[in-house]
């Protein structure tokens, strides 16, 4: 079974069958259900089975349930934004307070295996808004060394569902293909920038800047790059195991652990681009 590179994806139902319209066509999306971190393993598995007051997911579904998270972490983060503007003391505890428990919920929803839990999904967007209001004052007001001010975040957020959009259009014309091959290639790459960020983060305790990946230098616009281009193929990775759930008659629940790992996935790479934007103006 393919891998996605979101580890709130690894832990949804892995089942197969028929059934919905789904993200892509037949070309794009004809691979097996994702499974644990690590190499493919192909097996097949039984399909849903739904009760009397179970009806199957669809794309309705998954466009329903992430635009909700979406709008709750949007509104989350203008209120964030607004309070720190008000006052600037708040922006560091809603930064590493919001980013904390949004950790601390991935991994309950991951490991606990609750990713369809909408209490859970809803909370992880409020601390991921608040996180993100915060952050992206600190990025963009000049109290903080920032310079673009809303331009820049707004600047950022276009550029976020800009690449969404472009790889969802990417993975519904089967421009690219999601293979195994792919898929570990992905993972590789997510594995190598985890491990890079945790050795700067070291590394800035002994030394200033650490080891130049996100001190604003060419080494760092080139590692934000990286990092732009890692979570835009890992779109494809989550379109696909989305397409297996809906194919596979998954319960309507399912969709909010879509909903979840997309929304995972866009926090990370609007944090990215709103990062090189702020290299490039500070220059």
């Amino acid at each position: 079974m393919r891998t996605t590179s979101n580890p709130v994806f690894r832990n949804l139902p892995k089942q197969e069958g028929s059934g919905y319209a789904s993200f892509g066509s037949a070309a794009a999306g004809a691979g097996q259900m994702t499974q644990q971190f690590g190499q493919p393993q192909y097996t097949q598995a039984e399909p849903y089975t739904t009760g009397p007051a179970q009806r199957a997911m669809t794309i309705d579904d998954v466009v329903t349930k992430t635009g909700i998270t979406l709008g709750v972490l949007t509104v989350s983060a203008i209120i964030s934004y607004v309070l720190v503007n008000s006052n600037v003391d708040l922006a560091a505890p809603f930064v590493i307070g919001g980013g904390l428990i949004g950790l601390v919920l991935v991994l309950v929803a991951t490991f606990g295996r609750k990713m369809d839990n909408p209490a859970i999904v809803l909370a992880y967007a409020v601390a991921e808004g608040f996180f993100l209001g915060a952050l992206s004052f600190m990025f963009t007001d000049i109290t903080f060394g920032g310079t673009g001010g809303s331009t820049l975040i707004a600047q950022a957020v276009l550029g976020t569902f800009g690449v969404f959009f472009g790889m969802l259009v990417v993975y519904k014309t089967g421009a690219i293909r999601v293979t195994p091959r792919l898929t570990r290639m992905i993972i590789g790459a997510l594995i190598g920038v985890v491990v890079l960020s945790l050795g700067n983060l070291i590394a800035s305790f002994f030394t200033p800047g650490g080891l130049g990946l996100r001190d604003g230098g060419g080494l760092a616009i080139i590692f934000s790059l990286v990092c732009i281009g890692i979570a835009a193929f890992s779109f494809l990775l989550d379109f696909d195991a989305a397409d297996q759930l809906i194919r596979a008659q998954a319960p309507e629940k399912a969709a909010w652990g879509v909903a979840f790992g997309l929304t995972v996935t866009l926090v990370w790479l609007y944090v990215e681009i709103l990062r090189l934007l702020s290299y490039f103006n500070s220059d």
